[in-house]
């Protein structure tokens, strides 16, 4: 435990119809060994009997907080809530059916700490709905920049953490998917570098029928950033999507190969 510097930390998770999962979500921020933090959810009006699982926390350990939206708007709308009431010097994300290991927390600050860093990121490993861990881990490189990111994220939501004393009041893009890719893009495009942590510390659950779930309309909505959000002309536009592309079929081949060995 960091004993000269114990920073707020302001855990920001969206949430929507997130029943299944929210419990082990929060479970798994309660059990931080890194333990000023406050959690803020903000429930996108959810039909399910989220809100009621969050209140079973929020009345047990002051540190969990519940915002609830008045129509439905999406995450980037909710996490945007969720950072203006933040009162945190640091600022880690965690969606609501993702967890985290024990140490995320501790072991990020003290990274960012040590290298004097605005913008982190970490390894995650996939896990199936049930909570199975599969074989997949992402990659976190020493760092990455704006053009890096055009060209391929390598950067899971779950494991980032920004200083926003340094990085300053941005908002997400109002944006239905991808508002967290774009996100990243705002940032590096002032001209901060994200730099990986390389030690796996989240989980990230793959979710039938999940926004993120389907590669076509993930194509489509890389393609959205780079001309509506980047406002690239078109050929920029190809040129980045040919990395982008690339990079997915490398993966997929990966994938294919290795299935086959089991």
């Amino acid at each position: 435990m960091l004993e000269n510097h114990n920073p707020l930390i302001s855990v920001i998770t969206p949430a929507y119809n997130a029943e299944r999962f929210i419990k082990q979500t929060i479970e798994s921020v309660l059990a931080q060994t890194y333990t000023n933090w406050e959690m803020i959810i903000v429930d996108d009006c959810s039909t399910d009997r989220t809100v009621e699982f969050i209140n079973e926390f929020t009345q047990k350990d002051n540190r969990v907080h519940l915002i609830q939206l008045e129509e439905n708007s999406g995450s980037a709308v909710a996490r945007n809530l969720a950072m203006e009431n933040a009162k945190g010097k640091y600022i880690a994300f965690l969606d609501s059916d993702d967890l985290w290991f024990p140490e995320k927390l501790e072991t990020q600050v003290q990274f960012m700490q040590e290298k004097d860093i605005a913008f982190s990121f970490t390894k995650y490993v996939r896990m199936e709905e049930d909570g199975t861990l599969k074989d997949a881990v992402s990659r976190a490189p020493e760092s990455v920049g704006y053009q890096d990111l055009m060209k391929h994220c390598v950067i899971g939501c779950l494991t980032v953490m920004i200083d926003r004393e340094k990085i300053g009041d941005l908002k997400m893009v109002n944006i239905r998917t991808r508002q967290d890719y774009a996100y990243w893009l705002a940032i590096t495009k002032k001209g901060f570098r994200a730099y990986g942590l390389p030690e796996v510390l989240a989980k990230y659950r793959n979710v039938e029928n999940s926004i993120s779930s389907n590669k076509v309309k993930a194509a489509k909505r890389q393609w959205y950033v780079y001309r509506k959000v980047e406002n690239q002309s078109i050929l920029k536009s190809i040129w980045y999507f040919l990395h982008y592309a690339s990079k997915g079929i490398r993966n997929l081949i990966k994938f294919k190969l290795s299935k086959r060995k089991n």
